[in-house]
């Protein structure tokens, strides 16, 4: 049986230790993440914060910007910067929702299905490697465990 870490990742615990405050990792490997796959993402042009819209819009739209600013983890004001961007640079539409007219819903133009297309294909070997040596059940596991310490945040 193993060590019970949990007490040392508890930072009110006089036992803490950083390598076991799951947040530390978490944002440790989230920032290393960001610095790996920013240089992958400029040699097609784009951004993180581009790469997440179109990675959600790739997956389902049309997409209201509101729910498209809770998927990314961007606050509303930001995305509308994003999009507003994006949308000079002919990645993406806006257009009020045929059911509430108060909603702006965004959809990626045909030129933004290419940029997500090529960023996917960069990015792509990154995550080959990230996931490497992972098991199957290691990785339905890892979901399992971030789902769990964000349902535990609300």
């Amino acid at each position: 049986m193993s060590e019970d870490l949990r007490p040392f990742g508890n930072p009110g615990s006089e036992k803490f230790r950083l390598d076991a405050y799951p947040f530390y990792l978490l944002n440790r490997a989230a920032s290393r993440y960001n610095v790996v796959i920013e240089a992958e993402l400029r040699t097609v042009g784009i951004d993180i914060p581009t790469w997440r819209v179109l990675m959600i819009l790739g997956e389902k739209a049309p997409l209201a910007i509101g729910q498209v600013a809770k998927s990314a983890v961007i606050n509303l004001s930001t995305v509308m910067r994003i999009v507003e961007r994006m949308a000079k640079a002919d990645l993406l539409v806006s257009a009020p929702s045929e059911q509430d007219g108060r909603v702006t819903e965004l959809e990626l133009t045909d030129r933004g299905r290419e940029v997500l297309a090529a960023a996917r294909k960069v990015t792509a070997p990154l995550y080959d490697k990230i996931i490497k040596g992972f098991s199957a059940a290691d990785f339905a596991r890892m979901l399992d465990i971030l789902a769990r310490l964000h349902d535990n945040l609300n």
